[in-house]
């Protein structure tokens, strides 16, 4: 008998530990460097920022939603400069994904309002797995943006 108390330890040790692999680890997502440039338009804007994965699984943005405008789209930009609706982005683990001037990028469409520079404009950010994330966007003078985010 003492021998078996042991061994039945050490199997259910092996168990325990299965489930504390690394790879289990879900996605762990941070978005920094959110902001609206002030639209010119009264119809529309835009809005930038990056999500970093830090986790070990790859996840997606699969849409966007704020209060003052009727449609959040994404949209990517091709190599010829014309912009292009995506219904979804990829976020890798260990990775990042970047909304900026010139290339990926939020659009604003039907805003019910006209942010202004000083306020701040929500986003819910929604996530195949991590569900949902809710963002604070400052909105900035229109010439007083980070063009190189």
């Amino acid at each position: 008998m003492r021998r078996l108390v042991p061994l039945v330890l050490a199997c259910w040790a092996a168990v325990a530990l299965t489930g504390c692999s690394g790879s289990t680890a879900g996605p762990r997502l941070t978005v920094t460097g959110a902001y609206v440039p002030q639209p010119p338009m009264a119809d529309m804007a835009a809005g930038y920022l990056t999500i970093v994965n830090s986790g070990g699984v790859d996840d997606t943005l699969t849409g966007v939603t704020s209060a003052v405008a009727a449609e959040v789209t994404m949209h990517s930009t091709t190599d010829a400069g014309q912009m292009k609706a995506v219904a979804a982005f990829p976020i890798p683990a260990h990775g990042r994904l970047t909304f900026r001037v010139g290339a990926n990028h939020l659009m604003l469409d039907g805003l019910k309002r006209l942010p202004q520079a000083g306020e701040t404009v929500e986003f819910v950010l929604r996530f195949a797995k991590s569900g949902q994330i809710v963002v604070h966007a400052p909105v900035k003078p229109a010439g007083g943006t980070d063009q190189g985010m």
